[in-house]
């Protein structure tokens, strides 16, 4: 099992913007659409260029195709169907941007088919001056729903920590690296961050009485509270579904084991018990499974079992060190690191038929976080010593990487959508 580091803190809430990530892309989708985005009328009064977000969330995908609308256009304007269909767009982006008498900035936007001459989607979203940039996100989210059927995450949140110096922080930042904000701040590693399903708190593990304890902290609040302080090692939290329990890992009684404990950390049920380690306890899609790693056959395997208890099934066969289990959303996917040859790798597995695929072509990979709309999956690697963090589609065609100049960044994990 990989090295558990601890970590102390002193909760601070600041703006990280000398810190922004930097997002590289590489490889396509099967199908890219082609689509224009035309600049929003009057957009430089708002603080964010709207359309130029729109644009880059399209691109970042790997989907989309994006043509060069070199025109501004807005919601109203009379459009050339033929014109744009002529260029090779197949949809169209327009809309405006106003200021509203209270301060918010009123965004509208449509989504024209170009070759069925119709309006696909249109929408008016209005938010404060600091909501912008979430703003553009919701549209892209729309067009990315209207055009491929799956509904867009560009608006959700990733968290990850980032060591610069001897510093540590836990940060947060919109899916597109932007907007970053330092959740917590510390001399000592941070790991194991986990998202709430509505996305207000984050379960992590620190050590504030020389030893591992795993914290809940509300984001909107700060406030934290203890979630397990347990003797020995206290571990790999990760939320249900619901939100009303954890599965977590301790060493209470001895060698690690996975248990359940409800959120205001009462309840605690033993859900494994063997003579081995079992530990990285993760729920499934509908909160009936729990998938961990064991060392029960050797070396460490992935294994599920019922949420309520009941007999273990190993999952993973091929090769002799898998660990991390990451179930996507729909509950199809398996997620999890792998060691062949010598190098840890980023594996996906098909649950219906047991076909196995290596998204990753880095050798030190770790801590994978689906997409909450479970196409994509971030993980940390490690480039030129450096760590970073990856993410790639789930068939293996699309692949980002994302850096910072102001340090090594790590444990990524991926936010829910936010209602």
């Amino acid at each position: 099992m990989k090295k558990l580091f601890i970590a102390t803190f002193a909760l601070l809430l600041t703006n990280a913007a000398d810190a922004q990530l930097r997002i590289d892309i590489s490889g396509v989708g099967a199908n890219q659409i082609p689509i224009a985005i035309a600049g929003f009328a009057d957009e430089s009064i708002a603080p964010a260029q709207v359309s130029a977000i729109i644009k880059e969330d399209l691109a970042r995908s790997g989907l989309f195709k994006i043509i060069d609308a070199n025109a501004t256009l807005s919601e109203t304007a009379a459009i050339n169907y033929g014109d744009w269909k002529s260029r090779g767009a197949d949809a169209l982006v327009v809309g405006s941007v106003q200021k509203l008498a209270d301060g918010r900035y009123d965004v509208r936007y449509r989504l024209l088919d170009t070759v069925k001459s119709a309006s696909l989607s249109a929408l008016s979203l209005a938010a404060p001056e600091a909501r912008t940039r979430v703003t553009a996100h919701k549209i892209a989210d729309d067009i990315f729903e209207k055009l491929t059927g799956a509904r867009g995450a560009f608006a959700t949140r990733i968290a990850y920590v980032t060591k610069s110096g001897k510093e540590y922080r836990l940060e947060v930042a919109d899916a597109d690296g932007e907007d970053i904000n330092v959740a917590l701040r510390s001399n000592e590693p941070i790991i194991s961050p986990a998202w709430s399903p509505d996305g207000t708190k984050v379960a992590y593990v620190s050590f504030e009485n020389r030893k591992p304890v795993i914290y809940i902290q509300n984001l909107v609040t700060r406030q934290r509270t203890v979630l397990a302080n347990y003797k020995g090692s206290n571990s790999a939290p990760s939320w249900s579904p619901d939100g009303t329990r954890l599965a977590v890992a301790l060493s209470r009684d001895g060698l690690t084991q996975s248990y359940i404990v409800n959120a205001d950390g009462s309840g605690l049920r033993r859900l494994t018990n063997t003579s081995g380690i079992d530990t990285e306890p993760q729920f499934s899609a509908d909160g009936q499974t729990i998938y961990f790693t064991s060392d029960r056959s050797g070396g460490p395997q992935i294994y599920k079992m019922s949420a309520s208890g009941g007999e273990p099934q190993r999952v993973t066969f091929k090769g002799a060190y898998n660990i991390s289990p990451r179930v996507s959303p729909d509950g199809k996917t398996l997620a999890y690191i792998s060691r062949r040859d010598g190098s840890f790798q980023l594996f996906a597995l098909d649950l219906s038929n047991g076909q196995e695929l290596r998204l990753s072509d880095t050798t030190k990979d770790e801590s994978p976080s689906f997409s909450p709309n479970g196409k994509y999956i971030m993980y940390a690697t490690e480039s030129g010593r450096r760590g970073s963090l990856a993410v790639v589609s789930v068939d293996g065609r699309i692949k980002q990487r994302v850096t910072t100049q102001a340090g090594d960044i790590r444990e990524p994990t991926w936010g829910p959508f936010i209602k």
